[in-house]
């Protein structure tokens, strides 16, 4: 499976950062290094940092935009220093690998390594399926960017080959590097918000014409399985009801008026 993880360097400024990276992949078996806009590359120092691993080197692919990096991802992990004003799920590097034991094996995995100056940015982890943080000392938090590449390359590692890992102890252990408490902005929304909203969905889905009622196939059961596993808030299940309507009241009659 570590074939399938690729490495996502968005603008990076020193081209050492991007050697070092290199190096720690390929001391943890990953190869796939993706370089988005970088400042200085190819470069002397980058190589010369990557010491050993220059043949990571010579196959990263640079790529222009996030959409090109991330083409045939199908789980996107962001990795964040800081708490958002929209607050996000955030893992540990260890809840991270627990949670990787769970993937299927064909999961394609990428993962995003931000600017050294400021990270990501909010619509860049707002492609992100998952974020990381890992839980430094609260007095100096600051973590160079190709260490934190090792540090989430050593738990994918652990994760998809098993190398002494434990999975059990992994799990019981959750919470012995707790991140800093994060306040949800809105409360969860209810079961009951949740099947109103996908009952109004069905009907203006078949409204629409996009579903057949007579052969309705596997279409609604896919997508309650879709909300129920997303566990929306009361405000984002507010924010869709808001979208059905809003087309609700585009859509032609069928009273004949």
């Amino acid at each position: 499976m570590l074939e399938n993880v690729r490495i996502v360097m968005v603008e990076t400024t020193h081209p050492g950062n991007i050697g070092a990276a290199a190096r720690a992949m390929k001391t943890m078996g990953l190869s796939d290094l993706r370089l988005i806009q970088p400042r200085d590359y190819p470069s002397v120092e980058a190589t010369a940092r990557a010491s050993g691993a220059g043949d990571v080197l010579e196959a990263a692919q640079v790529c222009q935009t996030l959409d090109e990096a991330l083409e045939g991802a199908t789980l996107v992990i962001g990795t964040s220093a800081r708490q958002r004003r929209i607050p996000w799920p955030c893992l540990t590097p260890r809840q991270l690998a627990a949670q990787l034991s769970h993937e299927p094996d064909d999961t394609r995995i990428a993962v995003l390594f931000g600017r050294e100056d400021r990270g990501l940015t909010n619509d860049e982890l707002r492609r992100c399926n998952l974020h990381v943080s890992v839980p430094t000392n609260p007095e100096y938090g600051v973590l160079n960017v190709a260490s934190a590449v090792q540090l989430i390359s050593y738990e994918l590692r652990m994760a998809l080959l098993g190398d002494d890992f434990d999975l059990k102890e992994a799990r019981s252990r959750r919470e012995a590097m707790p991140l800093p408490e994060m306040f949800w902005d809105e409360p969860l929304a209810s079961n009951e918000a949740v099947a109103g909203f996908l009952d109004h969905l069905e009907k203006i889905m078949a409204q629409s014409g996009f579903l057949n009622p007579q052969q309705p196939g596997q279409v609604m059961t896919r997508m309650r399985r879709l909300f129920m596993r997303a566990r929306p808030d009361k405000m984002e299940m507010s924010i869709l009801r808001g979208v059905l309507v809003a087309l609700e009241r585009k859509m032609p009659r069928n009273d004949g008026k």
